[in-house]
Formats: structure tokens, C-alpha cells, sequence
């Protein structure tokens, strides 16, 4: 059974998770228009793998950050 407090619950759970991929996802679209080179012609284009998994590195970090800060 439902309770008041799952409800409140769940509905905070969705409220957290659209915050947490909003701030991501602006924080992407930042991360790549202070880069001084294009970072899809990088990655797509000339293969560079270097720059792919820094880009990767960098997203798992935010990520965390964001979940830290939301949960905490």
C-alpha cells in the first residue's frame, strides 16, 4: 500500500533526478563552448580517443558532484 510518504518520496525522487540532469547537462553544454577546439570534430571526426575519455572522466566527476550535493 501506498502510503503519504511514499508518494512524497517518489515525487521528491523526480523532482531530484530532473535538477540533477538539467545541472548536468548544462554544465555538458559549458564543458564544450569554453573548449578552444570543436569536441564532436575531435571525437567523431579525428578519433581522439585521449579526448574522448578525458571528456568521460570529467562527466563521471560531475556526476558525482551533483549527486552529492542534491542527496546532501
Amino acid at each position: 500500500m501506498l502510503t503519504e510518504t511514499h508518494i512524497m518520496q517518489f515525487i521528491a525522487t523526480i523532482v531530484y533526478s530532473i535538477l540533477g540532469m538539467v545541472v548536468f547537462a548544462v554544465a555538458f553544454k559549458i564543458f564544450v563552448k569554453i573548449s578552444p577546439f570543436s569536441v564532436r570534430k575531435e571525437i567523431e571526426e579525428d578519433q581522439n580517443t585521449a579526448l574522448a575519455v578525458i571528456l568521460g572522466s570529467v562527466l563521471i566527476g560531475l556526476s558525482i558532484i551533483i549527486a552529492a550535493a542534491i542527496a546532501g
